[in-house]
């Protein structure tokens, strides 16, 4: 398709870049047309998954855009199964020796199975997060239906839905506010009394609807029983209609509008969660005096304090990779023909569509993203939609920081708060150790024992790798308040380690025991092994934080010292004979079952961890180089969002964009740009959003002086993976390590112009690399400064 005139957002907008760099690009500045951030369809949806999801954190919505028979899915964050519940297994301490002396044996399978008799969590699953319910709404029957259009508009995260019917204009606008903790719905028509409808509710859950007064529905009902654990939390949701002209009635279970000029429904639910182990909430008033507060202000003020609220976090930051004929199509079809290669601009709108949902699930007050964010229709949805804490929790908040989003981390920070309390439990139950820990998966109990079975569930490692976004949330913003505040959780992820780490049959190394490489089996029939590489990473990751933080505070100057000589004792990375970089501690990859395998676990280390960099370990990223290519490029959603971060990360961003491919396509991408693993899981769209944001810029904290000093110089690599596919471009609003913004301008496939800003910390001085040219920049709190293409700063 032919190229449209390339436009720039205002991506430098420092007046200096504009004046010294942009006047001879032959590049505009210009705020991103509106259409940038706009998905479209012609049709409503058939399926879930073809739905147009909002959030504000706590509430979340699937609206289809039905012209006859509308359906408004709905969930609220807490409402789980279950209650509060321990499951680890008392009989797992004992049994433990045992299991470590059958993994040294080589005896792996008679291991995994007394794994499964002593060790495995009872129950053996965990709790589903479930659904509220449905909000259905009908309208007369119509003679002829035109000019249907469904749009989800990200700028202002407002779903509307417009048609023509009987002559009449029809529009439904729907967003998620999170300042007045509603939805709000509004239907307008372009002719007076044209609007008559009834509303109504079901829900698949234990629950009645009926009427409160003449203008609300009230579903009232009660979490489900999952694994023996009895459901024990109470829910209720509420929607109140309100009309301009016309009548509203209710009858049993209905509330019926007619002839009507205009209708707003404000919906809202809560339940009885307050706490982990409590669950003593009323969810009753909570949904009265939310629904009072909204009820008492008019449509425009609702809207206004939503985009008030809405806006300044999503316009952070701004993307442009390049504009073609191909945004005038519908998004399904873009999302069909986006391996065709013309159409750059879906990667930004993918990208920023991450971000949306972030917003939309993530946000202060709330639960953390969990599988599918916020969004679920079912009472026992994939892999319960929980929280997976392998790979898929932690991938959900990849774009977090880069995309100048630490808000919508504070869910995940209070939910590892959450745990250092319920995994102190399972750390001295199961292993007789101080600390905290967590295995593969938790819920909203916060449960932290091992599920599913040994093969999947018997790994250590879950606590110490949401440890990792912590240290981030330090990275990124240099608040030593945030440093004090995480600490607790790192020392104590740490010492369930130095309680628990065990010496190899040779006695050089200090391993996991029992343990398993996520969720690989090897060829000694098992998965249980001791010591796989991505734990040995994790830890040194764990290890060098926590001295790096307690250095930094001035504390425990001996548990310092005991990490330091501990985490030289840790494996290393090893290379095994074909050059791969080796999963387990014996050089096994070749022989292993599944050579393709969804999981990357042992490439860790490269991204999202620390332990290898293509600048400094060569060797060691060219055997993740190999490995990747063994494991190939096809792969469930997810684990192809990860294998692009990976290719990002050697410096291949051709490679990486053809991953990117495979992600945006029908196969793992649905109609509505959710991610497909398939089914739905949202981890993908946030590993996809990350790692086209890593093509752009990478950051991290270099140590000045040894590998353990607690002193840091920022380092930002400036278009360490640019893709030929994106030739001209700019990002604005990015955020480094360092508490840095950084905006970043190139054309021709070349650096252009940058500028850095330091919004965040103290003083600093901050390595900029691009490609092979280097420079070191001192940059004073809230000072920018501005580079040309040859890292030159531009004088004031």
């Amino acid at each position: 398709m032919k190229p449209l005139k390339m436009k720039i957002p205002s991506a430098i907008t420092s007046g200096i870049m504009v004046t010294a760099l942009a006047a001879s690009s032959g590049i505009t500045t210009a705020a991103p047309e509106n259409a940038d951030n706009v998905l479209w369809w012609s049709k409503p949806a058939e399926k879930w998954e073809e739905a147009v999801p909002v959030g504000n954190g706590r509430l979340g919505a699937m609206v289809f855009g039905r012209t006859e028979n509308e359906r408004i899915q709905l969930n609220e964050g807490t409402l789980w199964a279950g209650g509060p519940y321990d499951p680890a297994n008392p009989e797992a301490n004992d049994a433990l020796p045992q299991v470590r002396q059958l993994v040294n044996d080589g005896k792996y399978r008679e291991a995994a199975d007394l794994l499964s008799a002593k060790v495995m969590a009872k129950p053996l699953g965990q709790m589903p997060y479930q659904t509220v319910g449905d909000l259905l709404l009908t309208f007369p029957d119509s003679a002829t239906t035109s000019d249907y259009r469904r749009e989800l508009n990200l700028d202002t995260a407002v779903t509307t839905v417009s048609y023509v019917s009987n002559g009449v204009s029809f529009t439904r606008e729907t967003f998620a506010s999170a300042p007045d903790n509603v939805i709000v719905v509004r239907i307008s028509a372009d002719k007076p009394g044209s609007i008559t409808f009834s509303a109504g509710m079901k829900t698949p859950m234990k629950a009645k609807v009926a009427t409160d007064g003449n203008d609300t529905l009230v579903m009232s009902g009660t979490g489900g029983d999952a694994g023996g654990v009895k459901g024990q939390l109470q829910y209720q949701a509420r929607v109140k209609v309100a009309s301009s002209g016309g009548k509203v009635a209710a009858e049993a279970d209905r509330v019926t509008v007619t002839g009507a000029n205009e209708a707003m429904l404000l919906i809202t639910a809560a339940t009885s969660y307050r706490k982990f182990d409590d669950v003593g909430g009323d969810p009753e008033s909570i949904t009265k005096r939310q629904l009072a507060a909204a009820a008492a202000q008019p449509f425009a003020k609702l809207r206004d304090a939503h985009l008030a609220n809405y806006q300044p976090l999503f316009r952070r930051v701004s993307i442009d990779l390049g504009r073609t004929e191909a945004m005038t199509l519908q998004t399904d079809e873009r999302i069909r023909r986006f391996a065709e290669g013309n159409d750059p601009n879906l990667a930004a709108l993918y990208y920023q569509f991450a971000r949306y949902l972030l917003i939309g699930c993530s946000r202060p007050g709330g639960q953390p993203a969990n599988l599918q964010g916020i969004w679920n229709e079912s009472l026992n949805p994939p892999w319960q939609s929980k929280y997976t804490i392998n790979i898929n929790t932690e991938m959900n908040y990849w774009p977090a920081e880069s995309g100048n989003l630490a808000e919508c981390v504070e869910p995940l920070i209070r939910m590892v708060e959450d745990l250092t309390v319920t995994g102190a439990r399972t750390a001295k139950s199961m292993y007789g150790a101080r600390g905290w820990m967590a295995h593969h998966n938790t819920d909203i109990w916060r449960a932290t024992a091992p599920i599913d079975g040994p093969n999947w569930g018997m790994w250590p490692t879950g606590g110490a790798w949401l440890c990792l976004h912590l240290w981030d949330r330090y990275e990124f913003s240099g608040d030593k308040t945030v440093l004090k505040r995480i600490y607790p959780a790192l020392k104590g992820a740490s010492e369930f380690f130095l309680d628990t780490l065990q010496q190899d049959p040779t006695g050089k190394w200090l391993v996991t025991n029992p343990s398993i490489s996520p969720e690989n089996g090897h060829p000694g029939g098992a998965a249980v092994c001791a010591g796989p590489t991505m734990d040995q990473q994790i830890l040194r990751d764990l290890f060098a934080n926590t001295i790096r933080a307690a250095a930094i505070l001035g504390v425990d100057k001996t548990l310092q010292n005991q990490l330091t000589a501990t985490r030289a004792r840790l494996a290393p990375n090893q290379i095994g004979a074909t050059g791969l970089l080796q999963e387990w501690l014996e050089d096994w990859d070749m022989q292993a079952g599944e050579k393709q395998h969804r999981h990357v676990s042992h490439l860790y280390g490269l991204y999202p961890g620390r332990d290898i960099d293509r600048h400094d370990t060569p060797e060691l990223a060219a055997a993740v180089m190999k490995s990747l290519e063994l494991r190939g490029d096809r792969a469930t959603g997810w684990a192809t969002a990860w294998r692009i971060g990976l290719w990002t990360h050697l410096g291949d961003g051709d490679h990486a964009y053809r991953i990117l491919n495979n992600l945006i396509s029908p196969g793992l991408t649905y109609p509505n740009m959710f991610d497909a693993h398939p089914p739905f899981q949202i981890d993908g769209n946030f590993g996809g959003a990350a790692s086209i944001a890593e093509m752009l810029v990478q950051s991290r904290l270099s140590t000045v002086s040894g590998a353990l000093s607690p002193s840091f110089a920022p380092e930002i690599e400036l278009l360490p993976a640019l893709p030929g596919a994106w030739p001209t471009g700019s990002v604005r609003g990015l955020r480094a390590r360092g508490g840095i913004e950084v905006d970043v301008v190139w054309k021709d496939g070349k650096l252009f112009g940058a500028r850095l800003e330091s919004v965040a910390g103290g003083r600093k001085t901050v390595k900029v690399r691009y490609n092979n040219l280097t420079t070191s920049i001192a940059l004073p709190p809230g000072a920018e400064v501005v580079l040309t293409p040859a890292l030159k700063p531009v004088p004031n």
